[in-house]
């Protein structure tokens, strides 16, 4: 009996220290959607998760008792306020990604500039290189085109001649590699406050890719959903179940007590309580 008493009272524990975490959760959750009202949000909230454990206990433990009209009142108002604590815990959970993506959003903005100035330069770079390669090209017709001295003459005057938009042509490739380098350098703290800031989102982005086949921003922010999602489902309604639960053994060992004893009347006509148990 002793290890059921024990159960019993872990079970109750176990279901009021859920329901208070999930308060907890809601409470601060719709602070946050209210937040011109805080403090008369959390007197109401605390008020109406005590309400809404104390009803389930009312109703499970008065449920033949009470008329239907009442049953139906506290049924709704224990699945209501659940989904009021439900939406709470969403809105608590959500805001806590929202910060960690708010720290993440403005470096990856930045590291795009970077990337499309390092793209645009990379361009001007590989322009400048099929300029050189037309120029080369030209040289390499005229010296096919003719097999005597006056052909590699030719070619060597139109060498001269390119020699200026040759100068320019390495001079601007050169300019840009140097952007680029530069660029780079810049870029490379915001990389590593990227690389930071992605590791604080831990797994989420395993779960994103498992679920969805991609880990980029938008992704990892569908499997943050779903996994709120999951865990609102889970949460409130598992705590209401097991006061539910506890209130259920507890009734029980209420009635295995009383029926351990019965009342006798002794010749005397002296009441007396008899422990059954010791028959």
């Amino acid at each position: 009996m002793t290890n059921d008493r024990i159960f019993t009272y872990t079970l109750l524990l176990t279901a009021l220290s859920i329901s208070a975490v999930a308060g907890y959760f809601s409470i601060i959750g719709l602070t946050l959607i209210f937040s011109a009202a805080f403090w008369p949000i959390v007197t109401m909230g605390a008020v109406l998760e005590l309400g809404k454990l104390v009803t389930a206990s009312f109703i499970y433990r008065m449920w033949d008792k009470v008329n239907w009209l009442l049953k139906t009142y506290f049924v709704l108002s224990v699945i209501i306020l659940s989904a009021i604590t439900s939406l709470g815990i969403f809105g608590y959970l959500s805001k806590a990604h929202i910060e960690n993506s708010a720290k993440l959003a403005p470096l990856i903005e930045k590291e795009m500039i970077y990337d499309e100035k390092i793209k645009t330069l990379k361009e001007v770079i590989e322009a400048n290189r099929k300029n050189v390669l037309q120029l080369d090209a030209t040289v390499d017709q005229i010296m096919a085109r003719s097999t005597d001295e006056r052909g590699a003459e030719r070619a060597n005057q139109i060498r001269k001649a390119q020699q200026k938009e040759r100068l320019r042509t390495a001079d601007e490739i050169a300019r840009a590699q140097t952007e680029i380098q530069k660029i780079t350098e810049e870029k490379s703290p915001i990389s590593l406050e990227i690389k930071k800031a992605e590791s604080e989102l831990g797994p989420i982005k395993y779960v994103a890719e498992l679920f969805y086949g991609q880990n980029d921003i938008e992704t990892i922010d569908k499997a943050v959903r779903m996994v709120i999602v999951i865990l609102v489902f889970v949460f409130d309604p598992l705590a209401i179940l097991l006061v539910v639960g506890a209130n259920m053994l507890l009734r029980q060992r209420l009635k295995v007590k009383k029926s351990k004893y019965s009342i006798e009347i002794n010749k005397d006509s002296v009441l007396s309580l008899k422990n059954t148990d010791l028959k």
